[in-house]
């Protein structure tokens, strides 16, 4: 009997904490920093993110002054109503039947989404050794 091909991994970025983790001056614009951020994540699926391998789906978590920014082909943004990390650890929960990993440098979030079976990694996944 053929196997199927494993689902790809879901990579949660949590975007206020990892737009927070580059002093770039991206509290004076968080739409704009969103974007940036979105865009970067975009590239970088191209070549890969160190340390994960396999097929990604992105997913980038915005709330406040950061929603309304788009989706893009290989990253998709969706916007917290309330709490980002309570979108975050939703998400996280929905996807339990594959594999999860989100990206946040926040501690409370690792705990709470490592309880719903999720891996964690840190900002510099996405921006390299300076931003953790």
């Amino acid at each position: 009997m053929p196997q199927s091909p494993s689902p790809a991994t879901l990579l949660i970025v949590d975007g206020a904490n990892v737009m927070g983790s580059v002093p770039d001056g991206w509290w004076r614009d968080r739409h704009g920093a969103a974007e940036r951020l979105r865009d970067r994540l975009a590239a970088t699926a191209a070549s890969g993110f160190p340390g994960l391998p396999g097929d990604l789906e992105i997913v980038l978590v915005v709330e406040g002054a950061a929603r309304g920014v788009r989706s893009v082909p290989g990253v998709t943004v969706s916007e917290a109503g309330g709490s980002g990390d309570d979108h975050i650890v939703y998400l996280a929960a929905e996807a339990r039947d594959r594999p999860c990993v989100v990206v946040t440098a926040d501690r409370g979030l690792r705990l709470r989404v490592t309880q719903m079976g999720a891996q964690t990694v840190g900002p510099r996944t996405v921006y390299g050794p300076a931003a953790d």
